[in-house]
């Protein structure tokens, strides 16, 4: 079973800069595909980014493409999503996500195809 712990959020001015880091317990890390979600106060929780268990393939949400960008490094059992020039609008709650696959390829963007989730990390982007 893999714990996941995200940090690296707070407040950022918009059109700031922030990186968010998950930390991956166990060493099953390289056999998870990942994914990045978010939950905006009083909003669903929605889908940001997800990356292939290889790394090589990645997909994200519209709202966040050109801005947004999902890494991982097998070596340190770490996640990672680089915002830039955030908005108003991409304050959240950040979760990362993750399941292990046998499909280096593979990515998803649906929640239901994550078994596990972090605790979550706040953003905040003012005006």
């Amino acid at each position: 079973q893999a714990q996941l712990v995200e940090s690296g959020g707070g407040l950022v001015q918009a059109g700031g800069s922030l990186r968010l880091s998950c930390a991956a317990s166990g060493r099953s890390f390289s056999n998870y595909r990942m994914g990045w979600f978010r939950q905006p106060s009083g909003k669903e929780r929605e889908f940001v980014a997800a990356v292939s268990r290889s790394g090589d393939r990645v997909n994200y949400a519209d709202s966040v493409k050109g801005r947004f960008t999902i890494s991982r490094d097998n070596a340190k059992n770490t996640l990672y999503l680089q915002m830039i020039s955030l908005k108003l609008e991409d304050t959240a709650v950040y979760y990362c996500a993750a399941t292990p696959t046998s499909d280096y390829y593979d990515v998803r963007l649906r929640e239901d195809d994550y078994t596990y989730w972090g605790q979550g990390t706040q953003v905040t982007v003012s005006s």
